[in-house]
Parts: structure tokens; C-alpha cells; sequence
């Protein structure tokens, strides 16, 4: 099953409409982050493909990461309720709702403005080369996941 494509302004819009439904208020159907701090776990993301932030993985880890983890988190199946997250996904402070939604949608929007093109081939922080297929699931369902999960 080919998920939606993240690359289009028709996808990316429908995505910014489910964003625009929450507030800081919006509470989750399952898990425990509240909404700025699920705002801010969906820019991990993003900050991975556009910032110098986060650190490379180590050797070993990155070998474990690219033979257990990268085929679920870059195919088109979704993720189950209440999956486990990476380390560098955990939020643990308090976070403000709409710096992180605005960090999020000024994402959404540079890489609807750069195109699927641009992600062909480009490097992961986590698992190499990765298809601009690949960048799509991974952008996709990452932010579908979490925007069912607060019901918008």
C-alpha cells in the first residue's frame, strides 16, 4: 500500500488542516505526551533531515539501526499504538504549543518547497541513503500516527 505522498501541496495541506485542529488542550486517545510535546517529537524529524543538532549514531549503533529498525520505519506499514521510540524522540520538558506547531508547519512547507527530488538518495542521520520513497513513508506516517493519536 503506497502512502500519501508528503512531497505534494495537496497531501502536505491535508496534513496542516489535522495540525490546525489541535490546541495546546487537545488530549491524546493513547500514550502520555501532551500535544506540544507530541508537536515537538514530530520535528525530531524534521531537525534530523534539515538540522545539525542531533548526533550521528555510532558504527554499531547505526549497523543495528539500518538491520532492525529502518525497514519499519521507512516502509508503508503504519506504526501500532503505543510503539517504542528512539531515544533522541523522547521529550521530557515542557514544551510551547505553538512554537512547536509553527516549528512543524515551517517544516511541512520547506519540504513540500524542496520536493521529492531533493530527498532522492540524500543521507539519513539514522539510516543512510534512503529513496525519496522512503523519506515519504518515514515523514508520512511518522505525523499521521501521532496526529490519529491526538483524533484530528
Amino acid at each position: 500500500m503506497a502512502l500519501p505522498n508528503i512531497f505534494s501541496k495537496e497531501v502536505s495541506q491535508q496534513i496542516i488542516k489535522r495540525i490546525d485542529l489541535l490546541d495546546s488542550n487537545s488530549k491524546p486517545l493513547w500514550g502520555k505526551m501532551d500535544a506540544a510535546k507530541m508537536l515537538a517529537h514530530c520535528n525530531v524529524t524534521y531537525e534530523m533531515a534539515f538540522e545539525n543538532i542531533h548526533p550521528k549514531p555510532n558504527f554499531l549503533v547505526s549497523l543495528m539501526l539500518k538491520t532492525f529498525v529502518k525497514k519499519q520505519v521507512t516502509s508503508d506499514a503504519l506504526y501500532p499504538k503505543n510503539s517504542r521510540t528512539a531515544p533522541a524522540f523522547i521529550i521530557n520538558s515542557q514544551k510551547d504549543f505553538q512554537k512547536e506547531k509553527q516549528r512543524l508547519l515551517g517544516y511541512i512547507q520547506k519540504t513540500v518547497d524542496l520536493g521529492e527530488d531533493y530527498f532522492q538518495g540524500k543521507e539519513s542521520l539514522s539510516f543512510g541513503k534512503l529513496s525519496k520513497e522512503e523519506w515519504n513513508n518515514m515523514f508520512y506516517k511518522h505525523l499521521d500516527h501521532h496526529l490519529n493519536q491526538f483524533g484530528v
